[in-house]
């Protein structure tokens, strides 16, 4: 349950023919320190392009834990359906898959963190993908979650 399918060194190696290859339709993403640096608002430049891109090829849903006016605001300037909080892992998941209107199966859940992002998308049956955080600087508490993650950040099984 904690092990993810596939660890990618970037969210840019996200493509849609890395998803098509593996039959994955849509993507569940987590906003911070996957898509946003750790209290920013605004994607860096590369990763801006990697959305609309990707967002032009397939449905995204932000999922996340983040504040709800903070998430309000992000989720109206990159114009992507989501909600937040959504108490990941035990919630959540289930509401975005139904906004997608794909099965589990169907669906990559895009993270940065184990003990939330793949957790919560393992316990639904989708295609857990793990990402290195965008920014070192996070709560005292999600550094100290880090450290309990570590033996867990590789793909269940082998290589992505």
């Amino acid at each position: 349950m904690l092990f993810p399918r596939a660890v990618l060194p970037s969210l840019l190696h996200l493509t849609p023919a890395w998803l098509r290859a593996r039959g994955l339709k849509g993507v569940i993403l987590d906003l911070d320190n996957t898509l946003l640096p750790y209290g920013e608002e605004d994607p860096p430049p590369p990763y801006r392009a990697w959305l609309e891109d990707l967002k032009a090829e397939v449905p995204i849903y932000l999922l996340s834990n983040a504040l709800p006016e903070r998430f309000a605001r992000v989720q109206g300037r990159l114009g992507l359906p989501g909600h937040a909080p959504a108490l990941k892992p035990w919630l959540g998941f289930r509401k975005a898959l139904r906004a997608l209107g794909l099965p589990a199966r169907e669906v990559a859940v895009v993270g940065d963190q184990v003990f939330t992002d793949v957790l919560g998308g393992n316990l639904v049956g989708a295609y857990t993908v793990l990402v290195p955080p965008l920014r070192e600087k996070e709560f005292f508490y999600t550094r100290f979650i880090r450290m309990l993650e570590t033996p867990f950040r590789k793909p269940w099984g082998g290589s992505a």
